[in-house]
């Protein structure tokens, strides 16, 4: 199936009037306080990145038993909660839209960037591979996670359930799971990370999939299906993922949640399996895709491509996005695009976080040179 419609196209997913369908894709920059409360900078870089038709958030952390990393933000508190109020009020009043993804580390983490310091739980008690980054700025060896109990399994879910009502009360306009790239519920899915011999187990395909069908329910329950996203990346290697074959638990993951009338499936292709090519036709909703993730960063030219082929309705940017706080401004002038700050990336300043140039207004109609 093909289609004209393009990038500065508008469109409606869920309540949510787009004004294209550019997407902001989640990116960790690690610009947290040590408590896990965004920065107040945090605010001034989603609001600059407001014109793209919908952002979605960094990962954060629906409870401290899921925080992945020293100064990634979390939703569990009255403090976090303020502070992306203040993210969501700047980015409503540049007339945005902003979603929050909540991803749980799972395996992934070391005691030393941990609040509780302690060592982190995921499906089976096999480690990621090391070395690790820590907050000293040094390198650690990677520890071995416990395995996560049943208790401790429907407590994670419970906590996700309260991280999206936090969400809502934040201002975000919807919620995200984040079911890919080596996180929780990739973990639970992948064959090297899941070796449980109970119901959550790889025993059957239904087993497999149990905990991402519980947890993405329970939230489209509190939330409202139409608040809710997910986010998937079949066959994604990253951090020592390993699926052998993706396609059939993929598949029967989209069969068991299509029904859901989730807001959209974010989908990330990989070189090894076409998953947009296999499993939009099997997801009647919105779908946003992502092809960068592993490749060269996506330009235009990708993004219009996958529209037309009918892959996805919507298309996320990652690095583009940015380096380029126009960047729908810039694919509809033709002005170039600034390439990334490699070296500022992460960390607490704003440098190469909030002071890469809008298109000047005498330049704009030209498209020619960013205003330095």
């Amino acid at each position: 199936m093909s289609t004209t419609e393009s990038l500065l196209s508008p469109y409606r997913l869920g309540g949510l009037d787009l004004p294209n369908r550019i997407v902001m894709a989640p990116m960790t920059r690690y610009r947290a306080a040590e408590d896990g409360t965004p920065l107040p900078v945090v605010a001034d870089y989603y609001a600059q990145r407001a014109s793209a038709g919908l952002i979605v958030s960094e990962g954060i952390w629906p409870s401290r038993a899921g925080q992945s990393g020293w100064r990634l933000p979390g939703l569990e508190t009255p403090a976090h909660v303020a502070g992306w109020r203040a993210v969501t009020e700047a980015v409503h009043a540049a007339d945005g839209r902003i979603v929050a993804q909540l991803m749980h580390g799972g395996r992934q983490g070391h005691p030393l960037n941990r609040l509780l310091g302690d060592v982190p739980a995921g499906p089976s008690a096999v480690p990621a591979p090391g070395p690790v980054h820590v907050r000293d700025g040094g390198k650690a060896e990677a520890v071995t996670p416990r395995a996560l109990t049943r208790d401790e399994i429907h407590r994670t879910i419970a906590d996700h359930v309260t991280a999206a009502r936090n969400a809502l009360a934040a201002g975000f306009d919807a919620v995200e799971l984040h079911g890919a790239n080596s996180y929780l519920i990739h973990q639970f899915l992948a064959d090297n990370t899941n070796l449980r011999t109970d119901e959550y187990g790889p025993g059957t395909l239904a087993d497999r999939l149990r905990f991402p069908v519980e947890l993405v329910t329970a939230v489209a329950e509190e939330v409202g299906p139409h608040r809710l996203g997910l986010r998937l990346s079949p066959g994604n290697p990253q951090f020592g993922m390993h699926e052998a074959d993706p396609a059939p638990v993929y598949r029967a993951l989209l069969a068991e949640l299509d029904g859901l009338g989730l807001a959209y499936l974010h989908l990330t292709d990989n070189d090894d399996y076409p998953a947009l090519a296999d499993l939009r036709p099997r997801w009647s909703g919105p779908l946003i895709a992502n092809v960068g993730e592993n490749r060269a960063a996506t330009d235009r030219a990708r993004g219009e491509a996958v529209l037309a082929a009918g892959l996805a309705d919507l298309v996320s940017y990652g690095r583009t996005f940015i380096a380029n706080p126009d960047l729908p401004e810039r694919f509809a002038t033709g002005a170039p695009l600034t390439p990334v700050d490699e070296t500022h990336l992460y960390g607490q300043q704003a440098t190469g976080y909030t002071d890469y140039p809008k298109l000047s207004p005498t330049l704009r109609e030209n498209g020619l040179d960013p205003e330095s």
